[in-house]
C-alpha cells in the first residue's frame, strides 16, 4: 500500500499514536459507522448506547497513555488533526456529569465514561496486541453492532477484516494495487534499482509518487510537517515543570536548553555539545509528547522526538543547509518509513522499540544522508545502519506512561542517527548487510520478544523502579 508522506507524519496529539490517537481514530470511524446505518444485529430495536474494551497492550498501559480518554474523546467526535485541548476538556467534563453522548446525526447514546470504557487484562486478541471492541446496544440494552478495531502502531487503524485480508494475502501483491506510483518500489532494493535505472535520488522518486497520487503543491504538504514538528520543538524548549503521570518526571529541555545558549561564543563548551543539541532537540518533542500536547507521528509518538531533532540539526548546524535539503530529508525518511512498515512493524506493542525509535533513527539517518548530498546506496547504508544498532530494543514504559525511558531514547536515537548518516557518507554505500534484511531481522526479533518487553510494562525498566 503506497504511504504518502502525510500518512507516515501525521500530526496529532499525545501521548501515544497506538494507545491514544489510534483509539480515538476508532472511535471516530464507528461513530462514521453507525451513521451511515450499519446493519443492525437481529433482535435489536432502537440504537441507545455504546461501550468499549480494551485488550492487550491497549489494557496494560491503556491508564498510562490516557487511552480510556481517547476512546472518551473520540466518541465525542473528535480526531487526532484537529485535536482541541481546552474543547476535549469542556466535552470531557460534560461527559462524566450527563453520561450521554449527544452528537449529530445520531439519537443521545447512553455512556458511562467510568464503566463503559472496560481494561481487559486477559490474553491479546489474535492479530495484534493493541485491539480494541466498540459495541453499540439499542435502548433495551441488547447487541446491536459491534466492531473490532486494531491499532497498528503510528496512528494507523484497521479492523479485524481489514487486518485478517491483509495478513492472509500476499503483501508484495497488492503493495501498490490501491494507487498507480512511477516508482513502486516496495522494498529498499526495489528502490535502489528504480533510483538506478531513472537517475533519481530516493527523494526525487518519492516527491514523483506524492504527486501522482495527490497532487497539488507537494511542497506545502512538506513544510506544514516540519511547521509542526519545529514548532512542537520550540514549545518544549520553552516550557518547564512536571509532567503528569504521577512519576513526578521533570522537564528538562529548557534548562538544557538553556545552559547550551549561554555557553555559545564560548570557550567552556566540549567538542561533543552537538550530542547535546540533538539531545536537547529531541527531549523537547518528546516531553511535549508525553504531556499529551501536539505533535508529529514520526513514525509514532514514542519517537517522535528522533526526525525533528535530526532535522533542526541539519537546519541550524550544518553548513550549507537549505530549505530543498530539509525538504528531501523529510520525503526520504518518510520512504524509509514506509518501507519499514510495510515489511515489518513500527508498532512498539508488536516489535518492541527497535519498531519506534529504531525506525525513527533509520528514517532520520537516511534523511539527513540525502540532505547532506549522499547516493542512494549511501542512504540505504545510513538506515541500515541506525536500524542495525536499535535491534532488540525492549518497550517498557514506567507506569505505562511515555516518559521513562523514552524521552532520552529519542535523545540517542537521534545520535545514533547522525553517526550512522556521518558513517555512510565516508563510505561509498557498499556494505555487508542490506537494509531489507536488518528489517526482516527486526520483525523476526519481535516476533520472538517475550510479551512483557513489548509496551504492556509488566517487564523491564516497567518493574525495577526505586522504592518510594
Amino acid at each position: 500500500m503506497f504511504l504518502s508522506i502525510t500518512d507516515v507524519f501525521k500530526i496529532g496529539v499525545g501521548p501515544s499514536s497506538s494507545h491514544t490517537m489510534g483509539p480515538m481514530t476508532a472511535a471516530a470511524h464507528f461513530l462514521a459507522d453507525l451513521r451511515r446505518g450499519v446493519e443492525r444485529i437481529p433482535g435489536a430495536g432502537d440504537l441507545g448506547g455504546v461501550s468499549a474494551t480494551l485488550h492487550g497492550s491497549l489494557a496494560f498501559t491503556g491508564r498510562g497513555h490516557a487511552t480510556d480518554r481517547a476512546v472518551r474523546l473520540g466518541l465525542l467526535d473528535m480526531v487526532p488533526a484537529t485535536f482541541d485541548a481546552d474543547r476535549a476538556e469542556t466535552l470531557d467534563t460534560a461527559l462524566a456529569r450527563e453520561k450521554v453522548l449527544h452528537l449529530d446525526g445520531l439519537p443521545p447514546l447512553a455512556f458511562n465514561p467510568e464503566t463503559d470504557v472496560i481494561f481487559d487484562y486477559g490474553p491479546a486478541l489474535d492479530l495484534h496486541p493493541n485491539g480494541l471492541t466498540l459495541r453499540a446496544f439499542d435502548t433495551a440494552g441488547r447487541p446491536y453492532y459491534t466492531q473490532v478495531y486494531y491499532s497498528v502502531g503510528g496512528g494507523f487503524v484497521q479492523t479485524e477484516a481489514e487486518l485478517r485480508a491483509e495478513r492472509d494475502s500476499d503483501k508484495s501483491a497488492v503493495a501498490t494495487a490501491e494507487y498507480e506510483t512511477p516508482y513502486p518500489f516496495r522494498t529498499a532494493r526495489e528502490m535502489l534499482a528504480m533510483g538506478e535505472a531513472s537517475g533519481k535520488t530516493v527523494a526525487q522518486m518519492k516527491r514523483a509518487n506524492e504527486q501522482a497520487v495527490h497532487g497539488g503543491d507537494v511542497n506545502a504538504r512538506i513544510d506544514a510537517i516540519w511547521s509542526a514538528m519545529d514548532s512542537c520543538i520550540e514549545r518544549g524548549l520553552n516550557t518547564d515543570g512536571i509532567l503528569p503521570g504521577g512519576l513526578g518526571v521533570r522537564r528538562r529541555a529548557r534548562a538544557i536548553h538553556d545552559k547550551l545558549m549561554a555557553e555559545r561564543g564560548t570557550n567552556r563548551a566540549q567538542p561533543h555539545v552537538a550530542n547535546d543539541w540533538m539531545s536537547v532537540y529531541a527531549m523537547a518533542v518528546n516531553e511535549e509528547n508525553a504531556a499529551g500536547g501536539k505533535v508529529v507521528t514520526s513514525p509514532t509518538n514514542g519517537a517522535a522526538g528522533v526526525v525533528p531533532a535530526v532535522g533542526r540539526y541539519y537546519r541550524d548546524h550544518c553548513i550549507g543547509a537549505t530549505k530543498e535539503g530539509l525538504r528531501d530529508l523529510l520525503l526520504t525518511a518518510a520512504a524509509i518509513g514506509g518501507l519499514i512498515k510495510h515489511n515489518a512493524s513500527i508498532s512498539g506493542a508488536e516489535v518492541g522499540c527497535q519498531g519506534e525509535v529504531g525506525s525513527a533513527a533509520a528514517m532520520a539517518a537516511a534523511g539527513l544522508c540525502a540532505a547532506l548530498g549522499g547516493t542512494n546506496e549511501q542512504i540505504e547504508n545510513a538506515a541500515e545502519i541506525a536500524l542495525e544498532h536499535h535491534l532488540g530494543m525492549t518497550c517498557d514504559p514506567a507506569a505505562g506512561l511515555v516518559q521513562v525511558p523514552c524521552i532520552e531514547r529519542n535523545a540517542l536515537g537521534a545520535i545514533k542517527a547522525v553517526s550512522a548518516a556521518s558513517l555512510s557518507l565516508r563510505g561509498d554505500g557498499a556494505h555487508f548487510m542490506p537494509l531489507d534484511n536488518c528489517v526482516q531481522v527486526m520483525l523476526e526479533t519481535g516476533r520472538e520478544m517475550d510479551e512483557k518487553y513489548k509496551e504492556t510494562s509488566r517487564g523491564g525498566i516497567a518493574v525495577n523502579l526505586p522504592e518510594c
